[in-house]
Order: structure tokens, then sequence, then C-alpha cells
């Protein structure tokens, strides 16, 4: 089956929820994006109807992500579009991902600054996603917080309840990942049936 890509302009509308494993970081996120028309009457753009996606991202862009990345903030987004239907309490409900394998502030509405991220050397060890993302944390100062656990009612709650959704290989490599998300914080469709930026809105 041949994949279909994307890319996407809007905006974050979750924060960026962070996940280490050995064998690599995972991180996922909302993403909002407005559909653009031109008001006549108005003689300016604006908003439409809203579409939600969650976003996936594993390795090095997930590290990234959760340290460069806050609600609000505007991104272009790349990535393989994902559709699938789960039936929950009697009720068909259509959810789409974005599995990425780009993303970057939207510099036709602000400024960013980028910083290359030093690959550790194989004989110093390596760190592990969680560890990059603490360091990159501690150079940007207390911007950015990647949230590692959703708590649905402000209590305790599990960042995925059964892990990821599978992850065919790519050009970052690896093993395929199993599972699929928990949709707590996602707003879904009802169906009738490597470095990193921090960005400044202008």
């Amino acid at each position: 089956m041949t994949d279909t890509v994307v890319t996407l302009v809007g905006n974050v509308a979750t924060g960026v929820e962070f996940k280490d494993s050995p064998t690599g970081g995972v991180a996922r996120f909302r993403f909002a994006v407005p559909v653009r028309r031109w008001d006549r009457a108005a003689a300016d753009w604006t908003d439409g109807p809203t579409s939600f996606y969650t976003v996936w991202a594993w390795r090095a862009l997930a590290a990234n992500l959760a340290a460069s990345v806050s609600v609000g903030e505007p991104l272009v987004v790349q990535g393989r579009l994902r559709v699938r239907e789960e039936e929950r309490e009697g009720r068909r409900r259509t959810f789409v991902d974005i599995e990425a394998s780009a993303a970057g502030h939207d510099l036709s509405r602000g400024t960013s600054a980028f910083r290359r991220v030093a690959r550790v050397p194989a004989s110093r060890g390596a760190l592990s996603q969680g560890e990059a993302v603490a360091g990159l944390l501690a150079k940007a100062g207390a911007g950015h917080r990647p949230v590692r656990e959703r708590a649905p009612d402000g209590g305790q709650g599990q960042l995925w309840e059964s892990g990821p959704p599978e992850r065919p290989g790519g050009r970052d490599g690896g093993p395929a990942r199993a599972g699929r998300p928990a949709e707590d914080a996602a707003e879904p469709v009802e169906s009738a049936g490597g470095g990193r930026s921090a960005a400044r809105n202008g």
C-alpha cells in the first residue's frame, strides 16, 4: 500500500506528551489545522472549521519536539497520514493520526532560533531520549516543559493505555512499535457510521 504523505500548517493544541523507552523516545500532541477563507466583505482572511490531528514522532524528532514546542505555537508538520475507526460506547468514531517525519515552526508567523544537537561519541556512551530532553530543557530554561503523563481529571493517568501506534521502518530505522493511543485528550471526528528551536510569535 502506498503511504499518503501530507504537509499540515496549524497550531499546537496540547502539550507534547513524551515517553522514554529502551528503543528510543516517542512523543505525541494534538494539532489544530484551521481552514483559511477569504472574506470579501471584510477584505481579509478568516478562520473556518478546524480539523484536529494526533501527531506522533519517534526518537530524535520526539526529543526535539518535546524540548522545543509549546501550546499555541504555529508549526509545519510533514508525515504519513493514518485514518482509523474504533467503536466506543456503541458509536463509530474516526481518528486521524500523522506519523511525523519532519516538523518546524511556521516562520511566516514569527521568528525561531535553531540550536543544533551535538551527537555523543559512542565511546562516551549514549544518552537516553529522556536525558537528552532534560539536557535541552536545562539549556532553554523554563520556557518549555513536555507532558509525561496525562491525568483526565487532575488525578493520576498514564500517557498511553497500550503504547503508541504501529511504527513502520523509516529513515530513522529501528523496530516497529505496536499498540494504539489513549484518546483522552483527543477531539475525534465522529462519522456517520535532528535539532531544536524556540519560537517567538510576531
